[in-house]
């Protein structure tokens, strides 16, 4: 390879790789500053408290519903093309719903939800394109780059929703649409990007990068096992415990959150705080989770993971103040961090490469399923038992991969002995 072409590659990879991390960022911050107001723009529209919930279960049902048939997308014509669709049905999902709160129409702000969800299945798999322009032993870092600028959005996205909210104000809208309007700029501007600065695609480059890889791996025949058989490992089941409890958890205490503070006179800006507070506990210190998951070992890290969803969910309902309800749904976002990371590298533990796209689309399934179920019954519990008890539901329900993590660490310790 000349020194030219090598020069061009790096520029292209470089350049690549930044545009995703730019697109990530204003498309994470347009979902999550959304996500921070959906339960109240539900409710509200709705005109019943026990329907809080479903908003994001109509997201969540978008995400599950268009993550595989985009992966195969992809696979065929292209991660460039399969990421401006979903940007484009991030605009445009984020248009619908603003037109929904404006008209006051429950029906079409979940479409514009659904749309949004389906766009958010597409995006989060910028990290692929990611890992397929760099070589095997950089692909972590490319990796890790897209997912720290999911961080950057998360925590910059519901502070944006006071601002946005005021600009909406100030203009004679709804408050509550200007996280949805702001967030079809953040959408144009990433499709904008993405158009531009992600070239050429990244599977053409992947091709052309794994050629010898990939002829050197054909040279070796493995066994696949089906779905089926790699589901009933007992490692498999207890990462998958860890990964959909821990979500089920997560997503139960922070859909009606929001909620939960605008009953009780708190405005968007102490909202933002805490949904920001808690996002930065679910993103901002992953890269840390896989090296603690790595020294110390899995079934540790999730058992650390369960007790911070355990003591989050009691802190958070203990008080109104705004500090203490961060706190709270802070420990309940790292807690998820740590059972989603330590689970899914349980998995992986567990499966070959030829195995993975099947056995992590099937966990991935179960997870989505985990949110939606989480989501939808959080508003129903909210208006008939109220926030103190749906945080001590999940504090129960975290005793469940706590368990499981004990059960399979004292298994391993069980096997080594005997066969010392």
């Amino acid at each position: 390879m000349s020194i030219s072409t090598t020069f061009d590659y790096e520029v292209a990879t470089r350049r690549i790789i930044g545009a995703l991390f730019v697109t990530q960022s204003l498309a994470s911050a347009a979902i999550i500053a959304n996500i921070a107001v959906n339960a109240i723009a539900g409710a509200q529209l709705s005109g019943n408290d026990a329907l809080a919930g479903l908003p994001a279960t109509l997201m969540l049902a978008g995400a599950a519903l268009s993550a595989y048939p985009a992966g195969r997308a992809m696979q065929r014509f292209g991660r460039r093309l399969g990421l401006l669709v979903g940007m484009v049905l991030g605009l445009m999902g984020m248009l619908i719903d603003g037109v929904a709160v404006l008209s006051h129409s429950f029906l079409l702000f979940l479409g514009g939800l659904f749309v949004v969800g389906m766009a958010r299945g597409i995006i989060d798999q910028s990290r692929y394109a990611a890992a397929d322009v760099v070589s095997p032993e950089r692909r972590a870092g490319a990796i890790s780059t897209v997912v720290f600028a999911s961080t950057i959005g998360a925590v910059g996205g519901p502070l944006l929703v006071g601002p946005l909210g005021q600009v909406a104000a100030a203009g004679g809208l709804p408050e509550l649409t200007g996280p949805m309007f702001g967030g079809v700029a953040l959408f144009a501007i990433a499709t904008l990007v993405m158009f531009v600065f992600l070239r050429p695609d990244p599977r053409t480059l992947a091709l052309r990068l794994n050629v010898q890889t990939t002829t050197a791996d054909a040279t070796t025949v493995v066994p696949v096992r089906s779905v089926g058989t790699i589901l009933r490992l007992p490692l498999v089941r207890a990462g998958l415990v860890s990964m959909v409890l821990g979500q089920v958890v997560m997503v139960l205490v922070m859909s009606v959150t929001s909620l939960h503070m605008s009953h009780h006179a708190h405005g968007l800006d102490s909202i933002s705080l805490v949904i920001g507070a808690h996002t930065f506990g679910m993103f901002g210190l992953s890269m840390f989770t896989g090296r603690i998951a790595d020294h110390l070992g899995r079934p540790l890290t999730i058992i650390f993971g369960a007790l911070m969803l355990i003591v989050g969910a009691l802190i958070a309902p203990a008080s109104l103040l705004t500090p203490w309800l961060a706190l709270g749904l802070f420990l309940v976002g790292l807690g998820w961090n740590f059972c989603y990371i330590a689970g899914s590298a349980l998995v992986a533990d567990a499966i070959v490469p030829s195995e993975r796209g099947a056995v992590q689309g099937a966990s991935d399934l179960l997870v989505n399923l985990g949110s939606a179920f989480g989501s939808l019954s959080s508003g129903f519990i909210l208006a008939g038992l109220g926030y103190l008890l749906l945080c001590l539901i999940g504090a129960v329900l975290s005793l469940i991969p706590l368990s499981a993590a004990l059960w399979w660490g004292r298994s391993v310790r069980q096997t080594v002995a005997a066969a010392d």
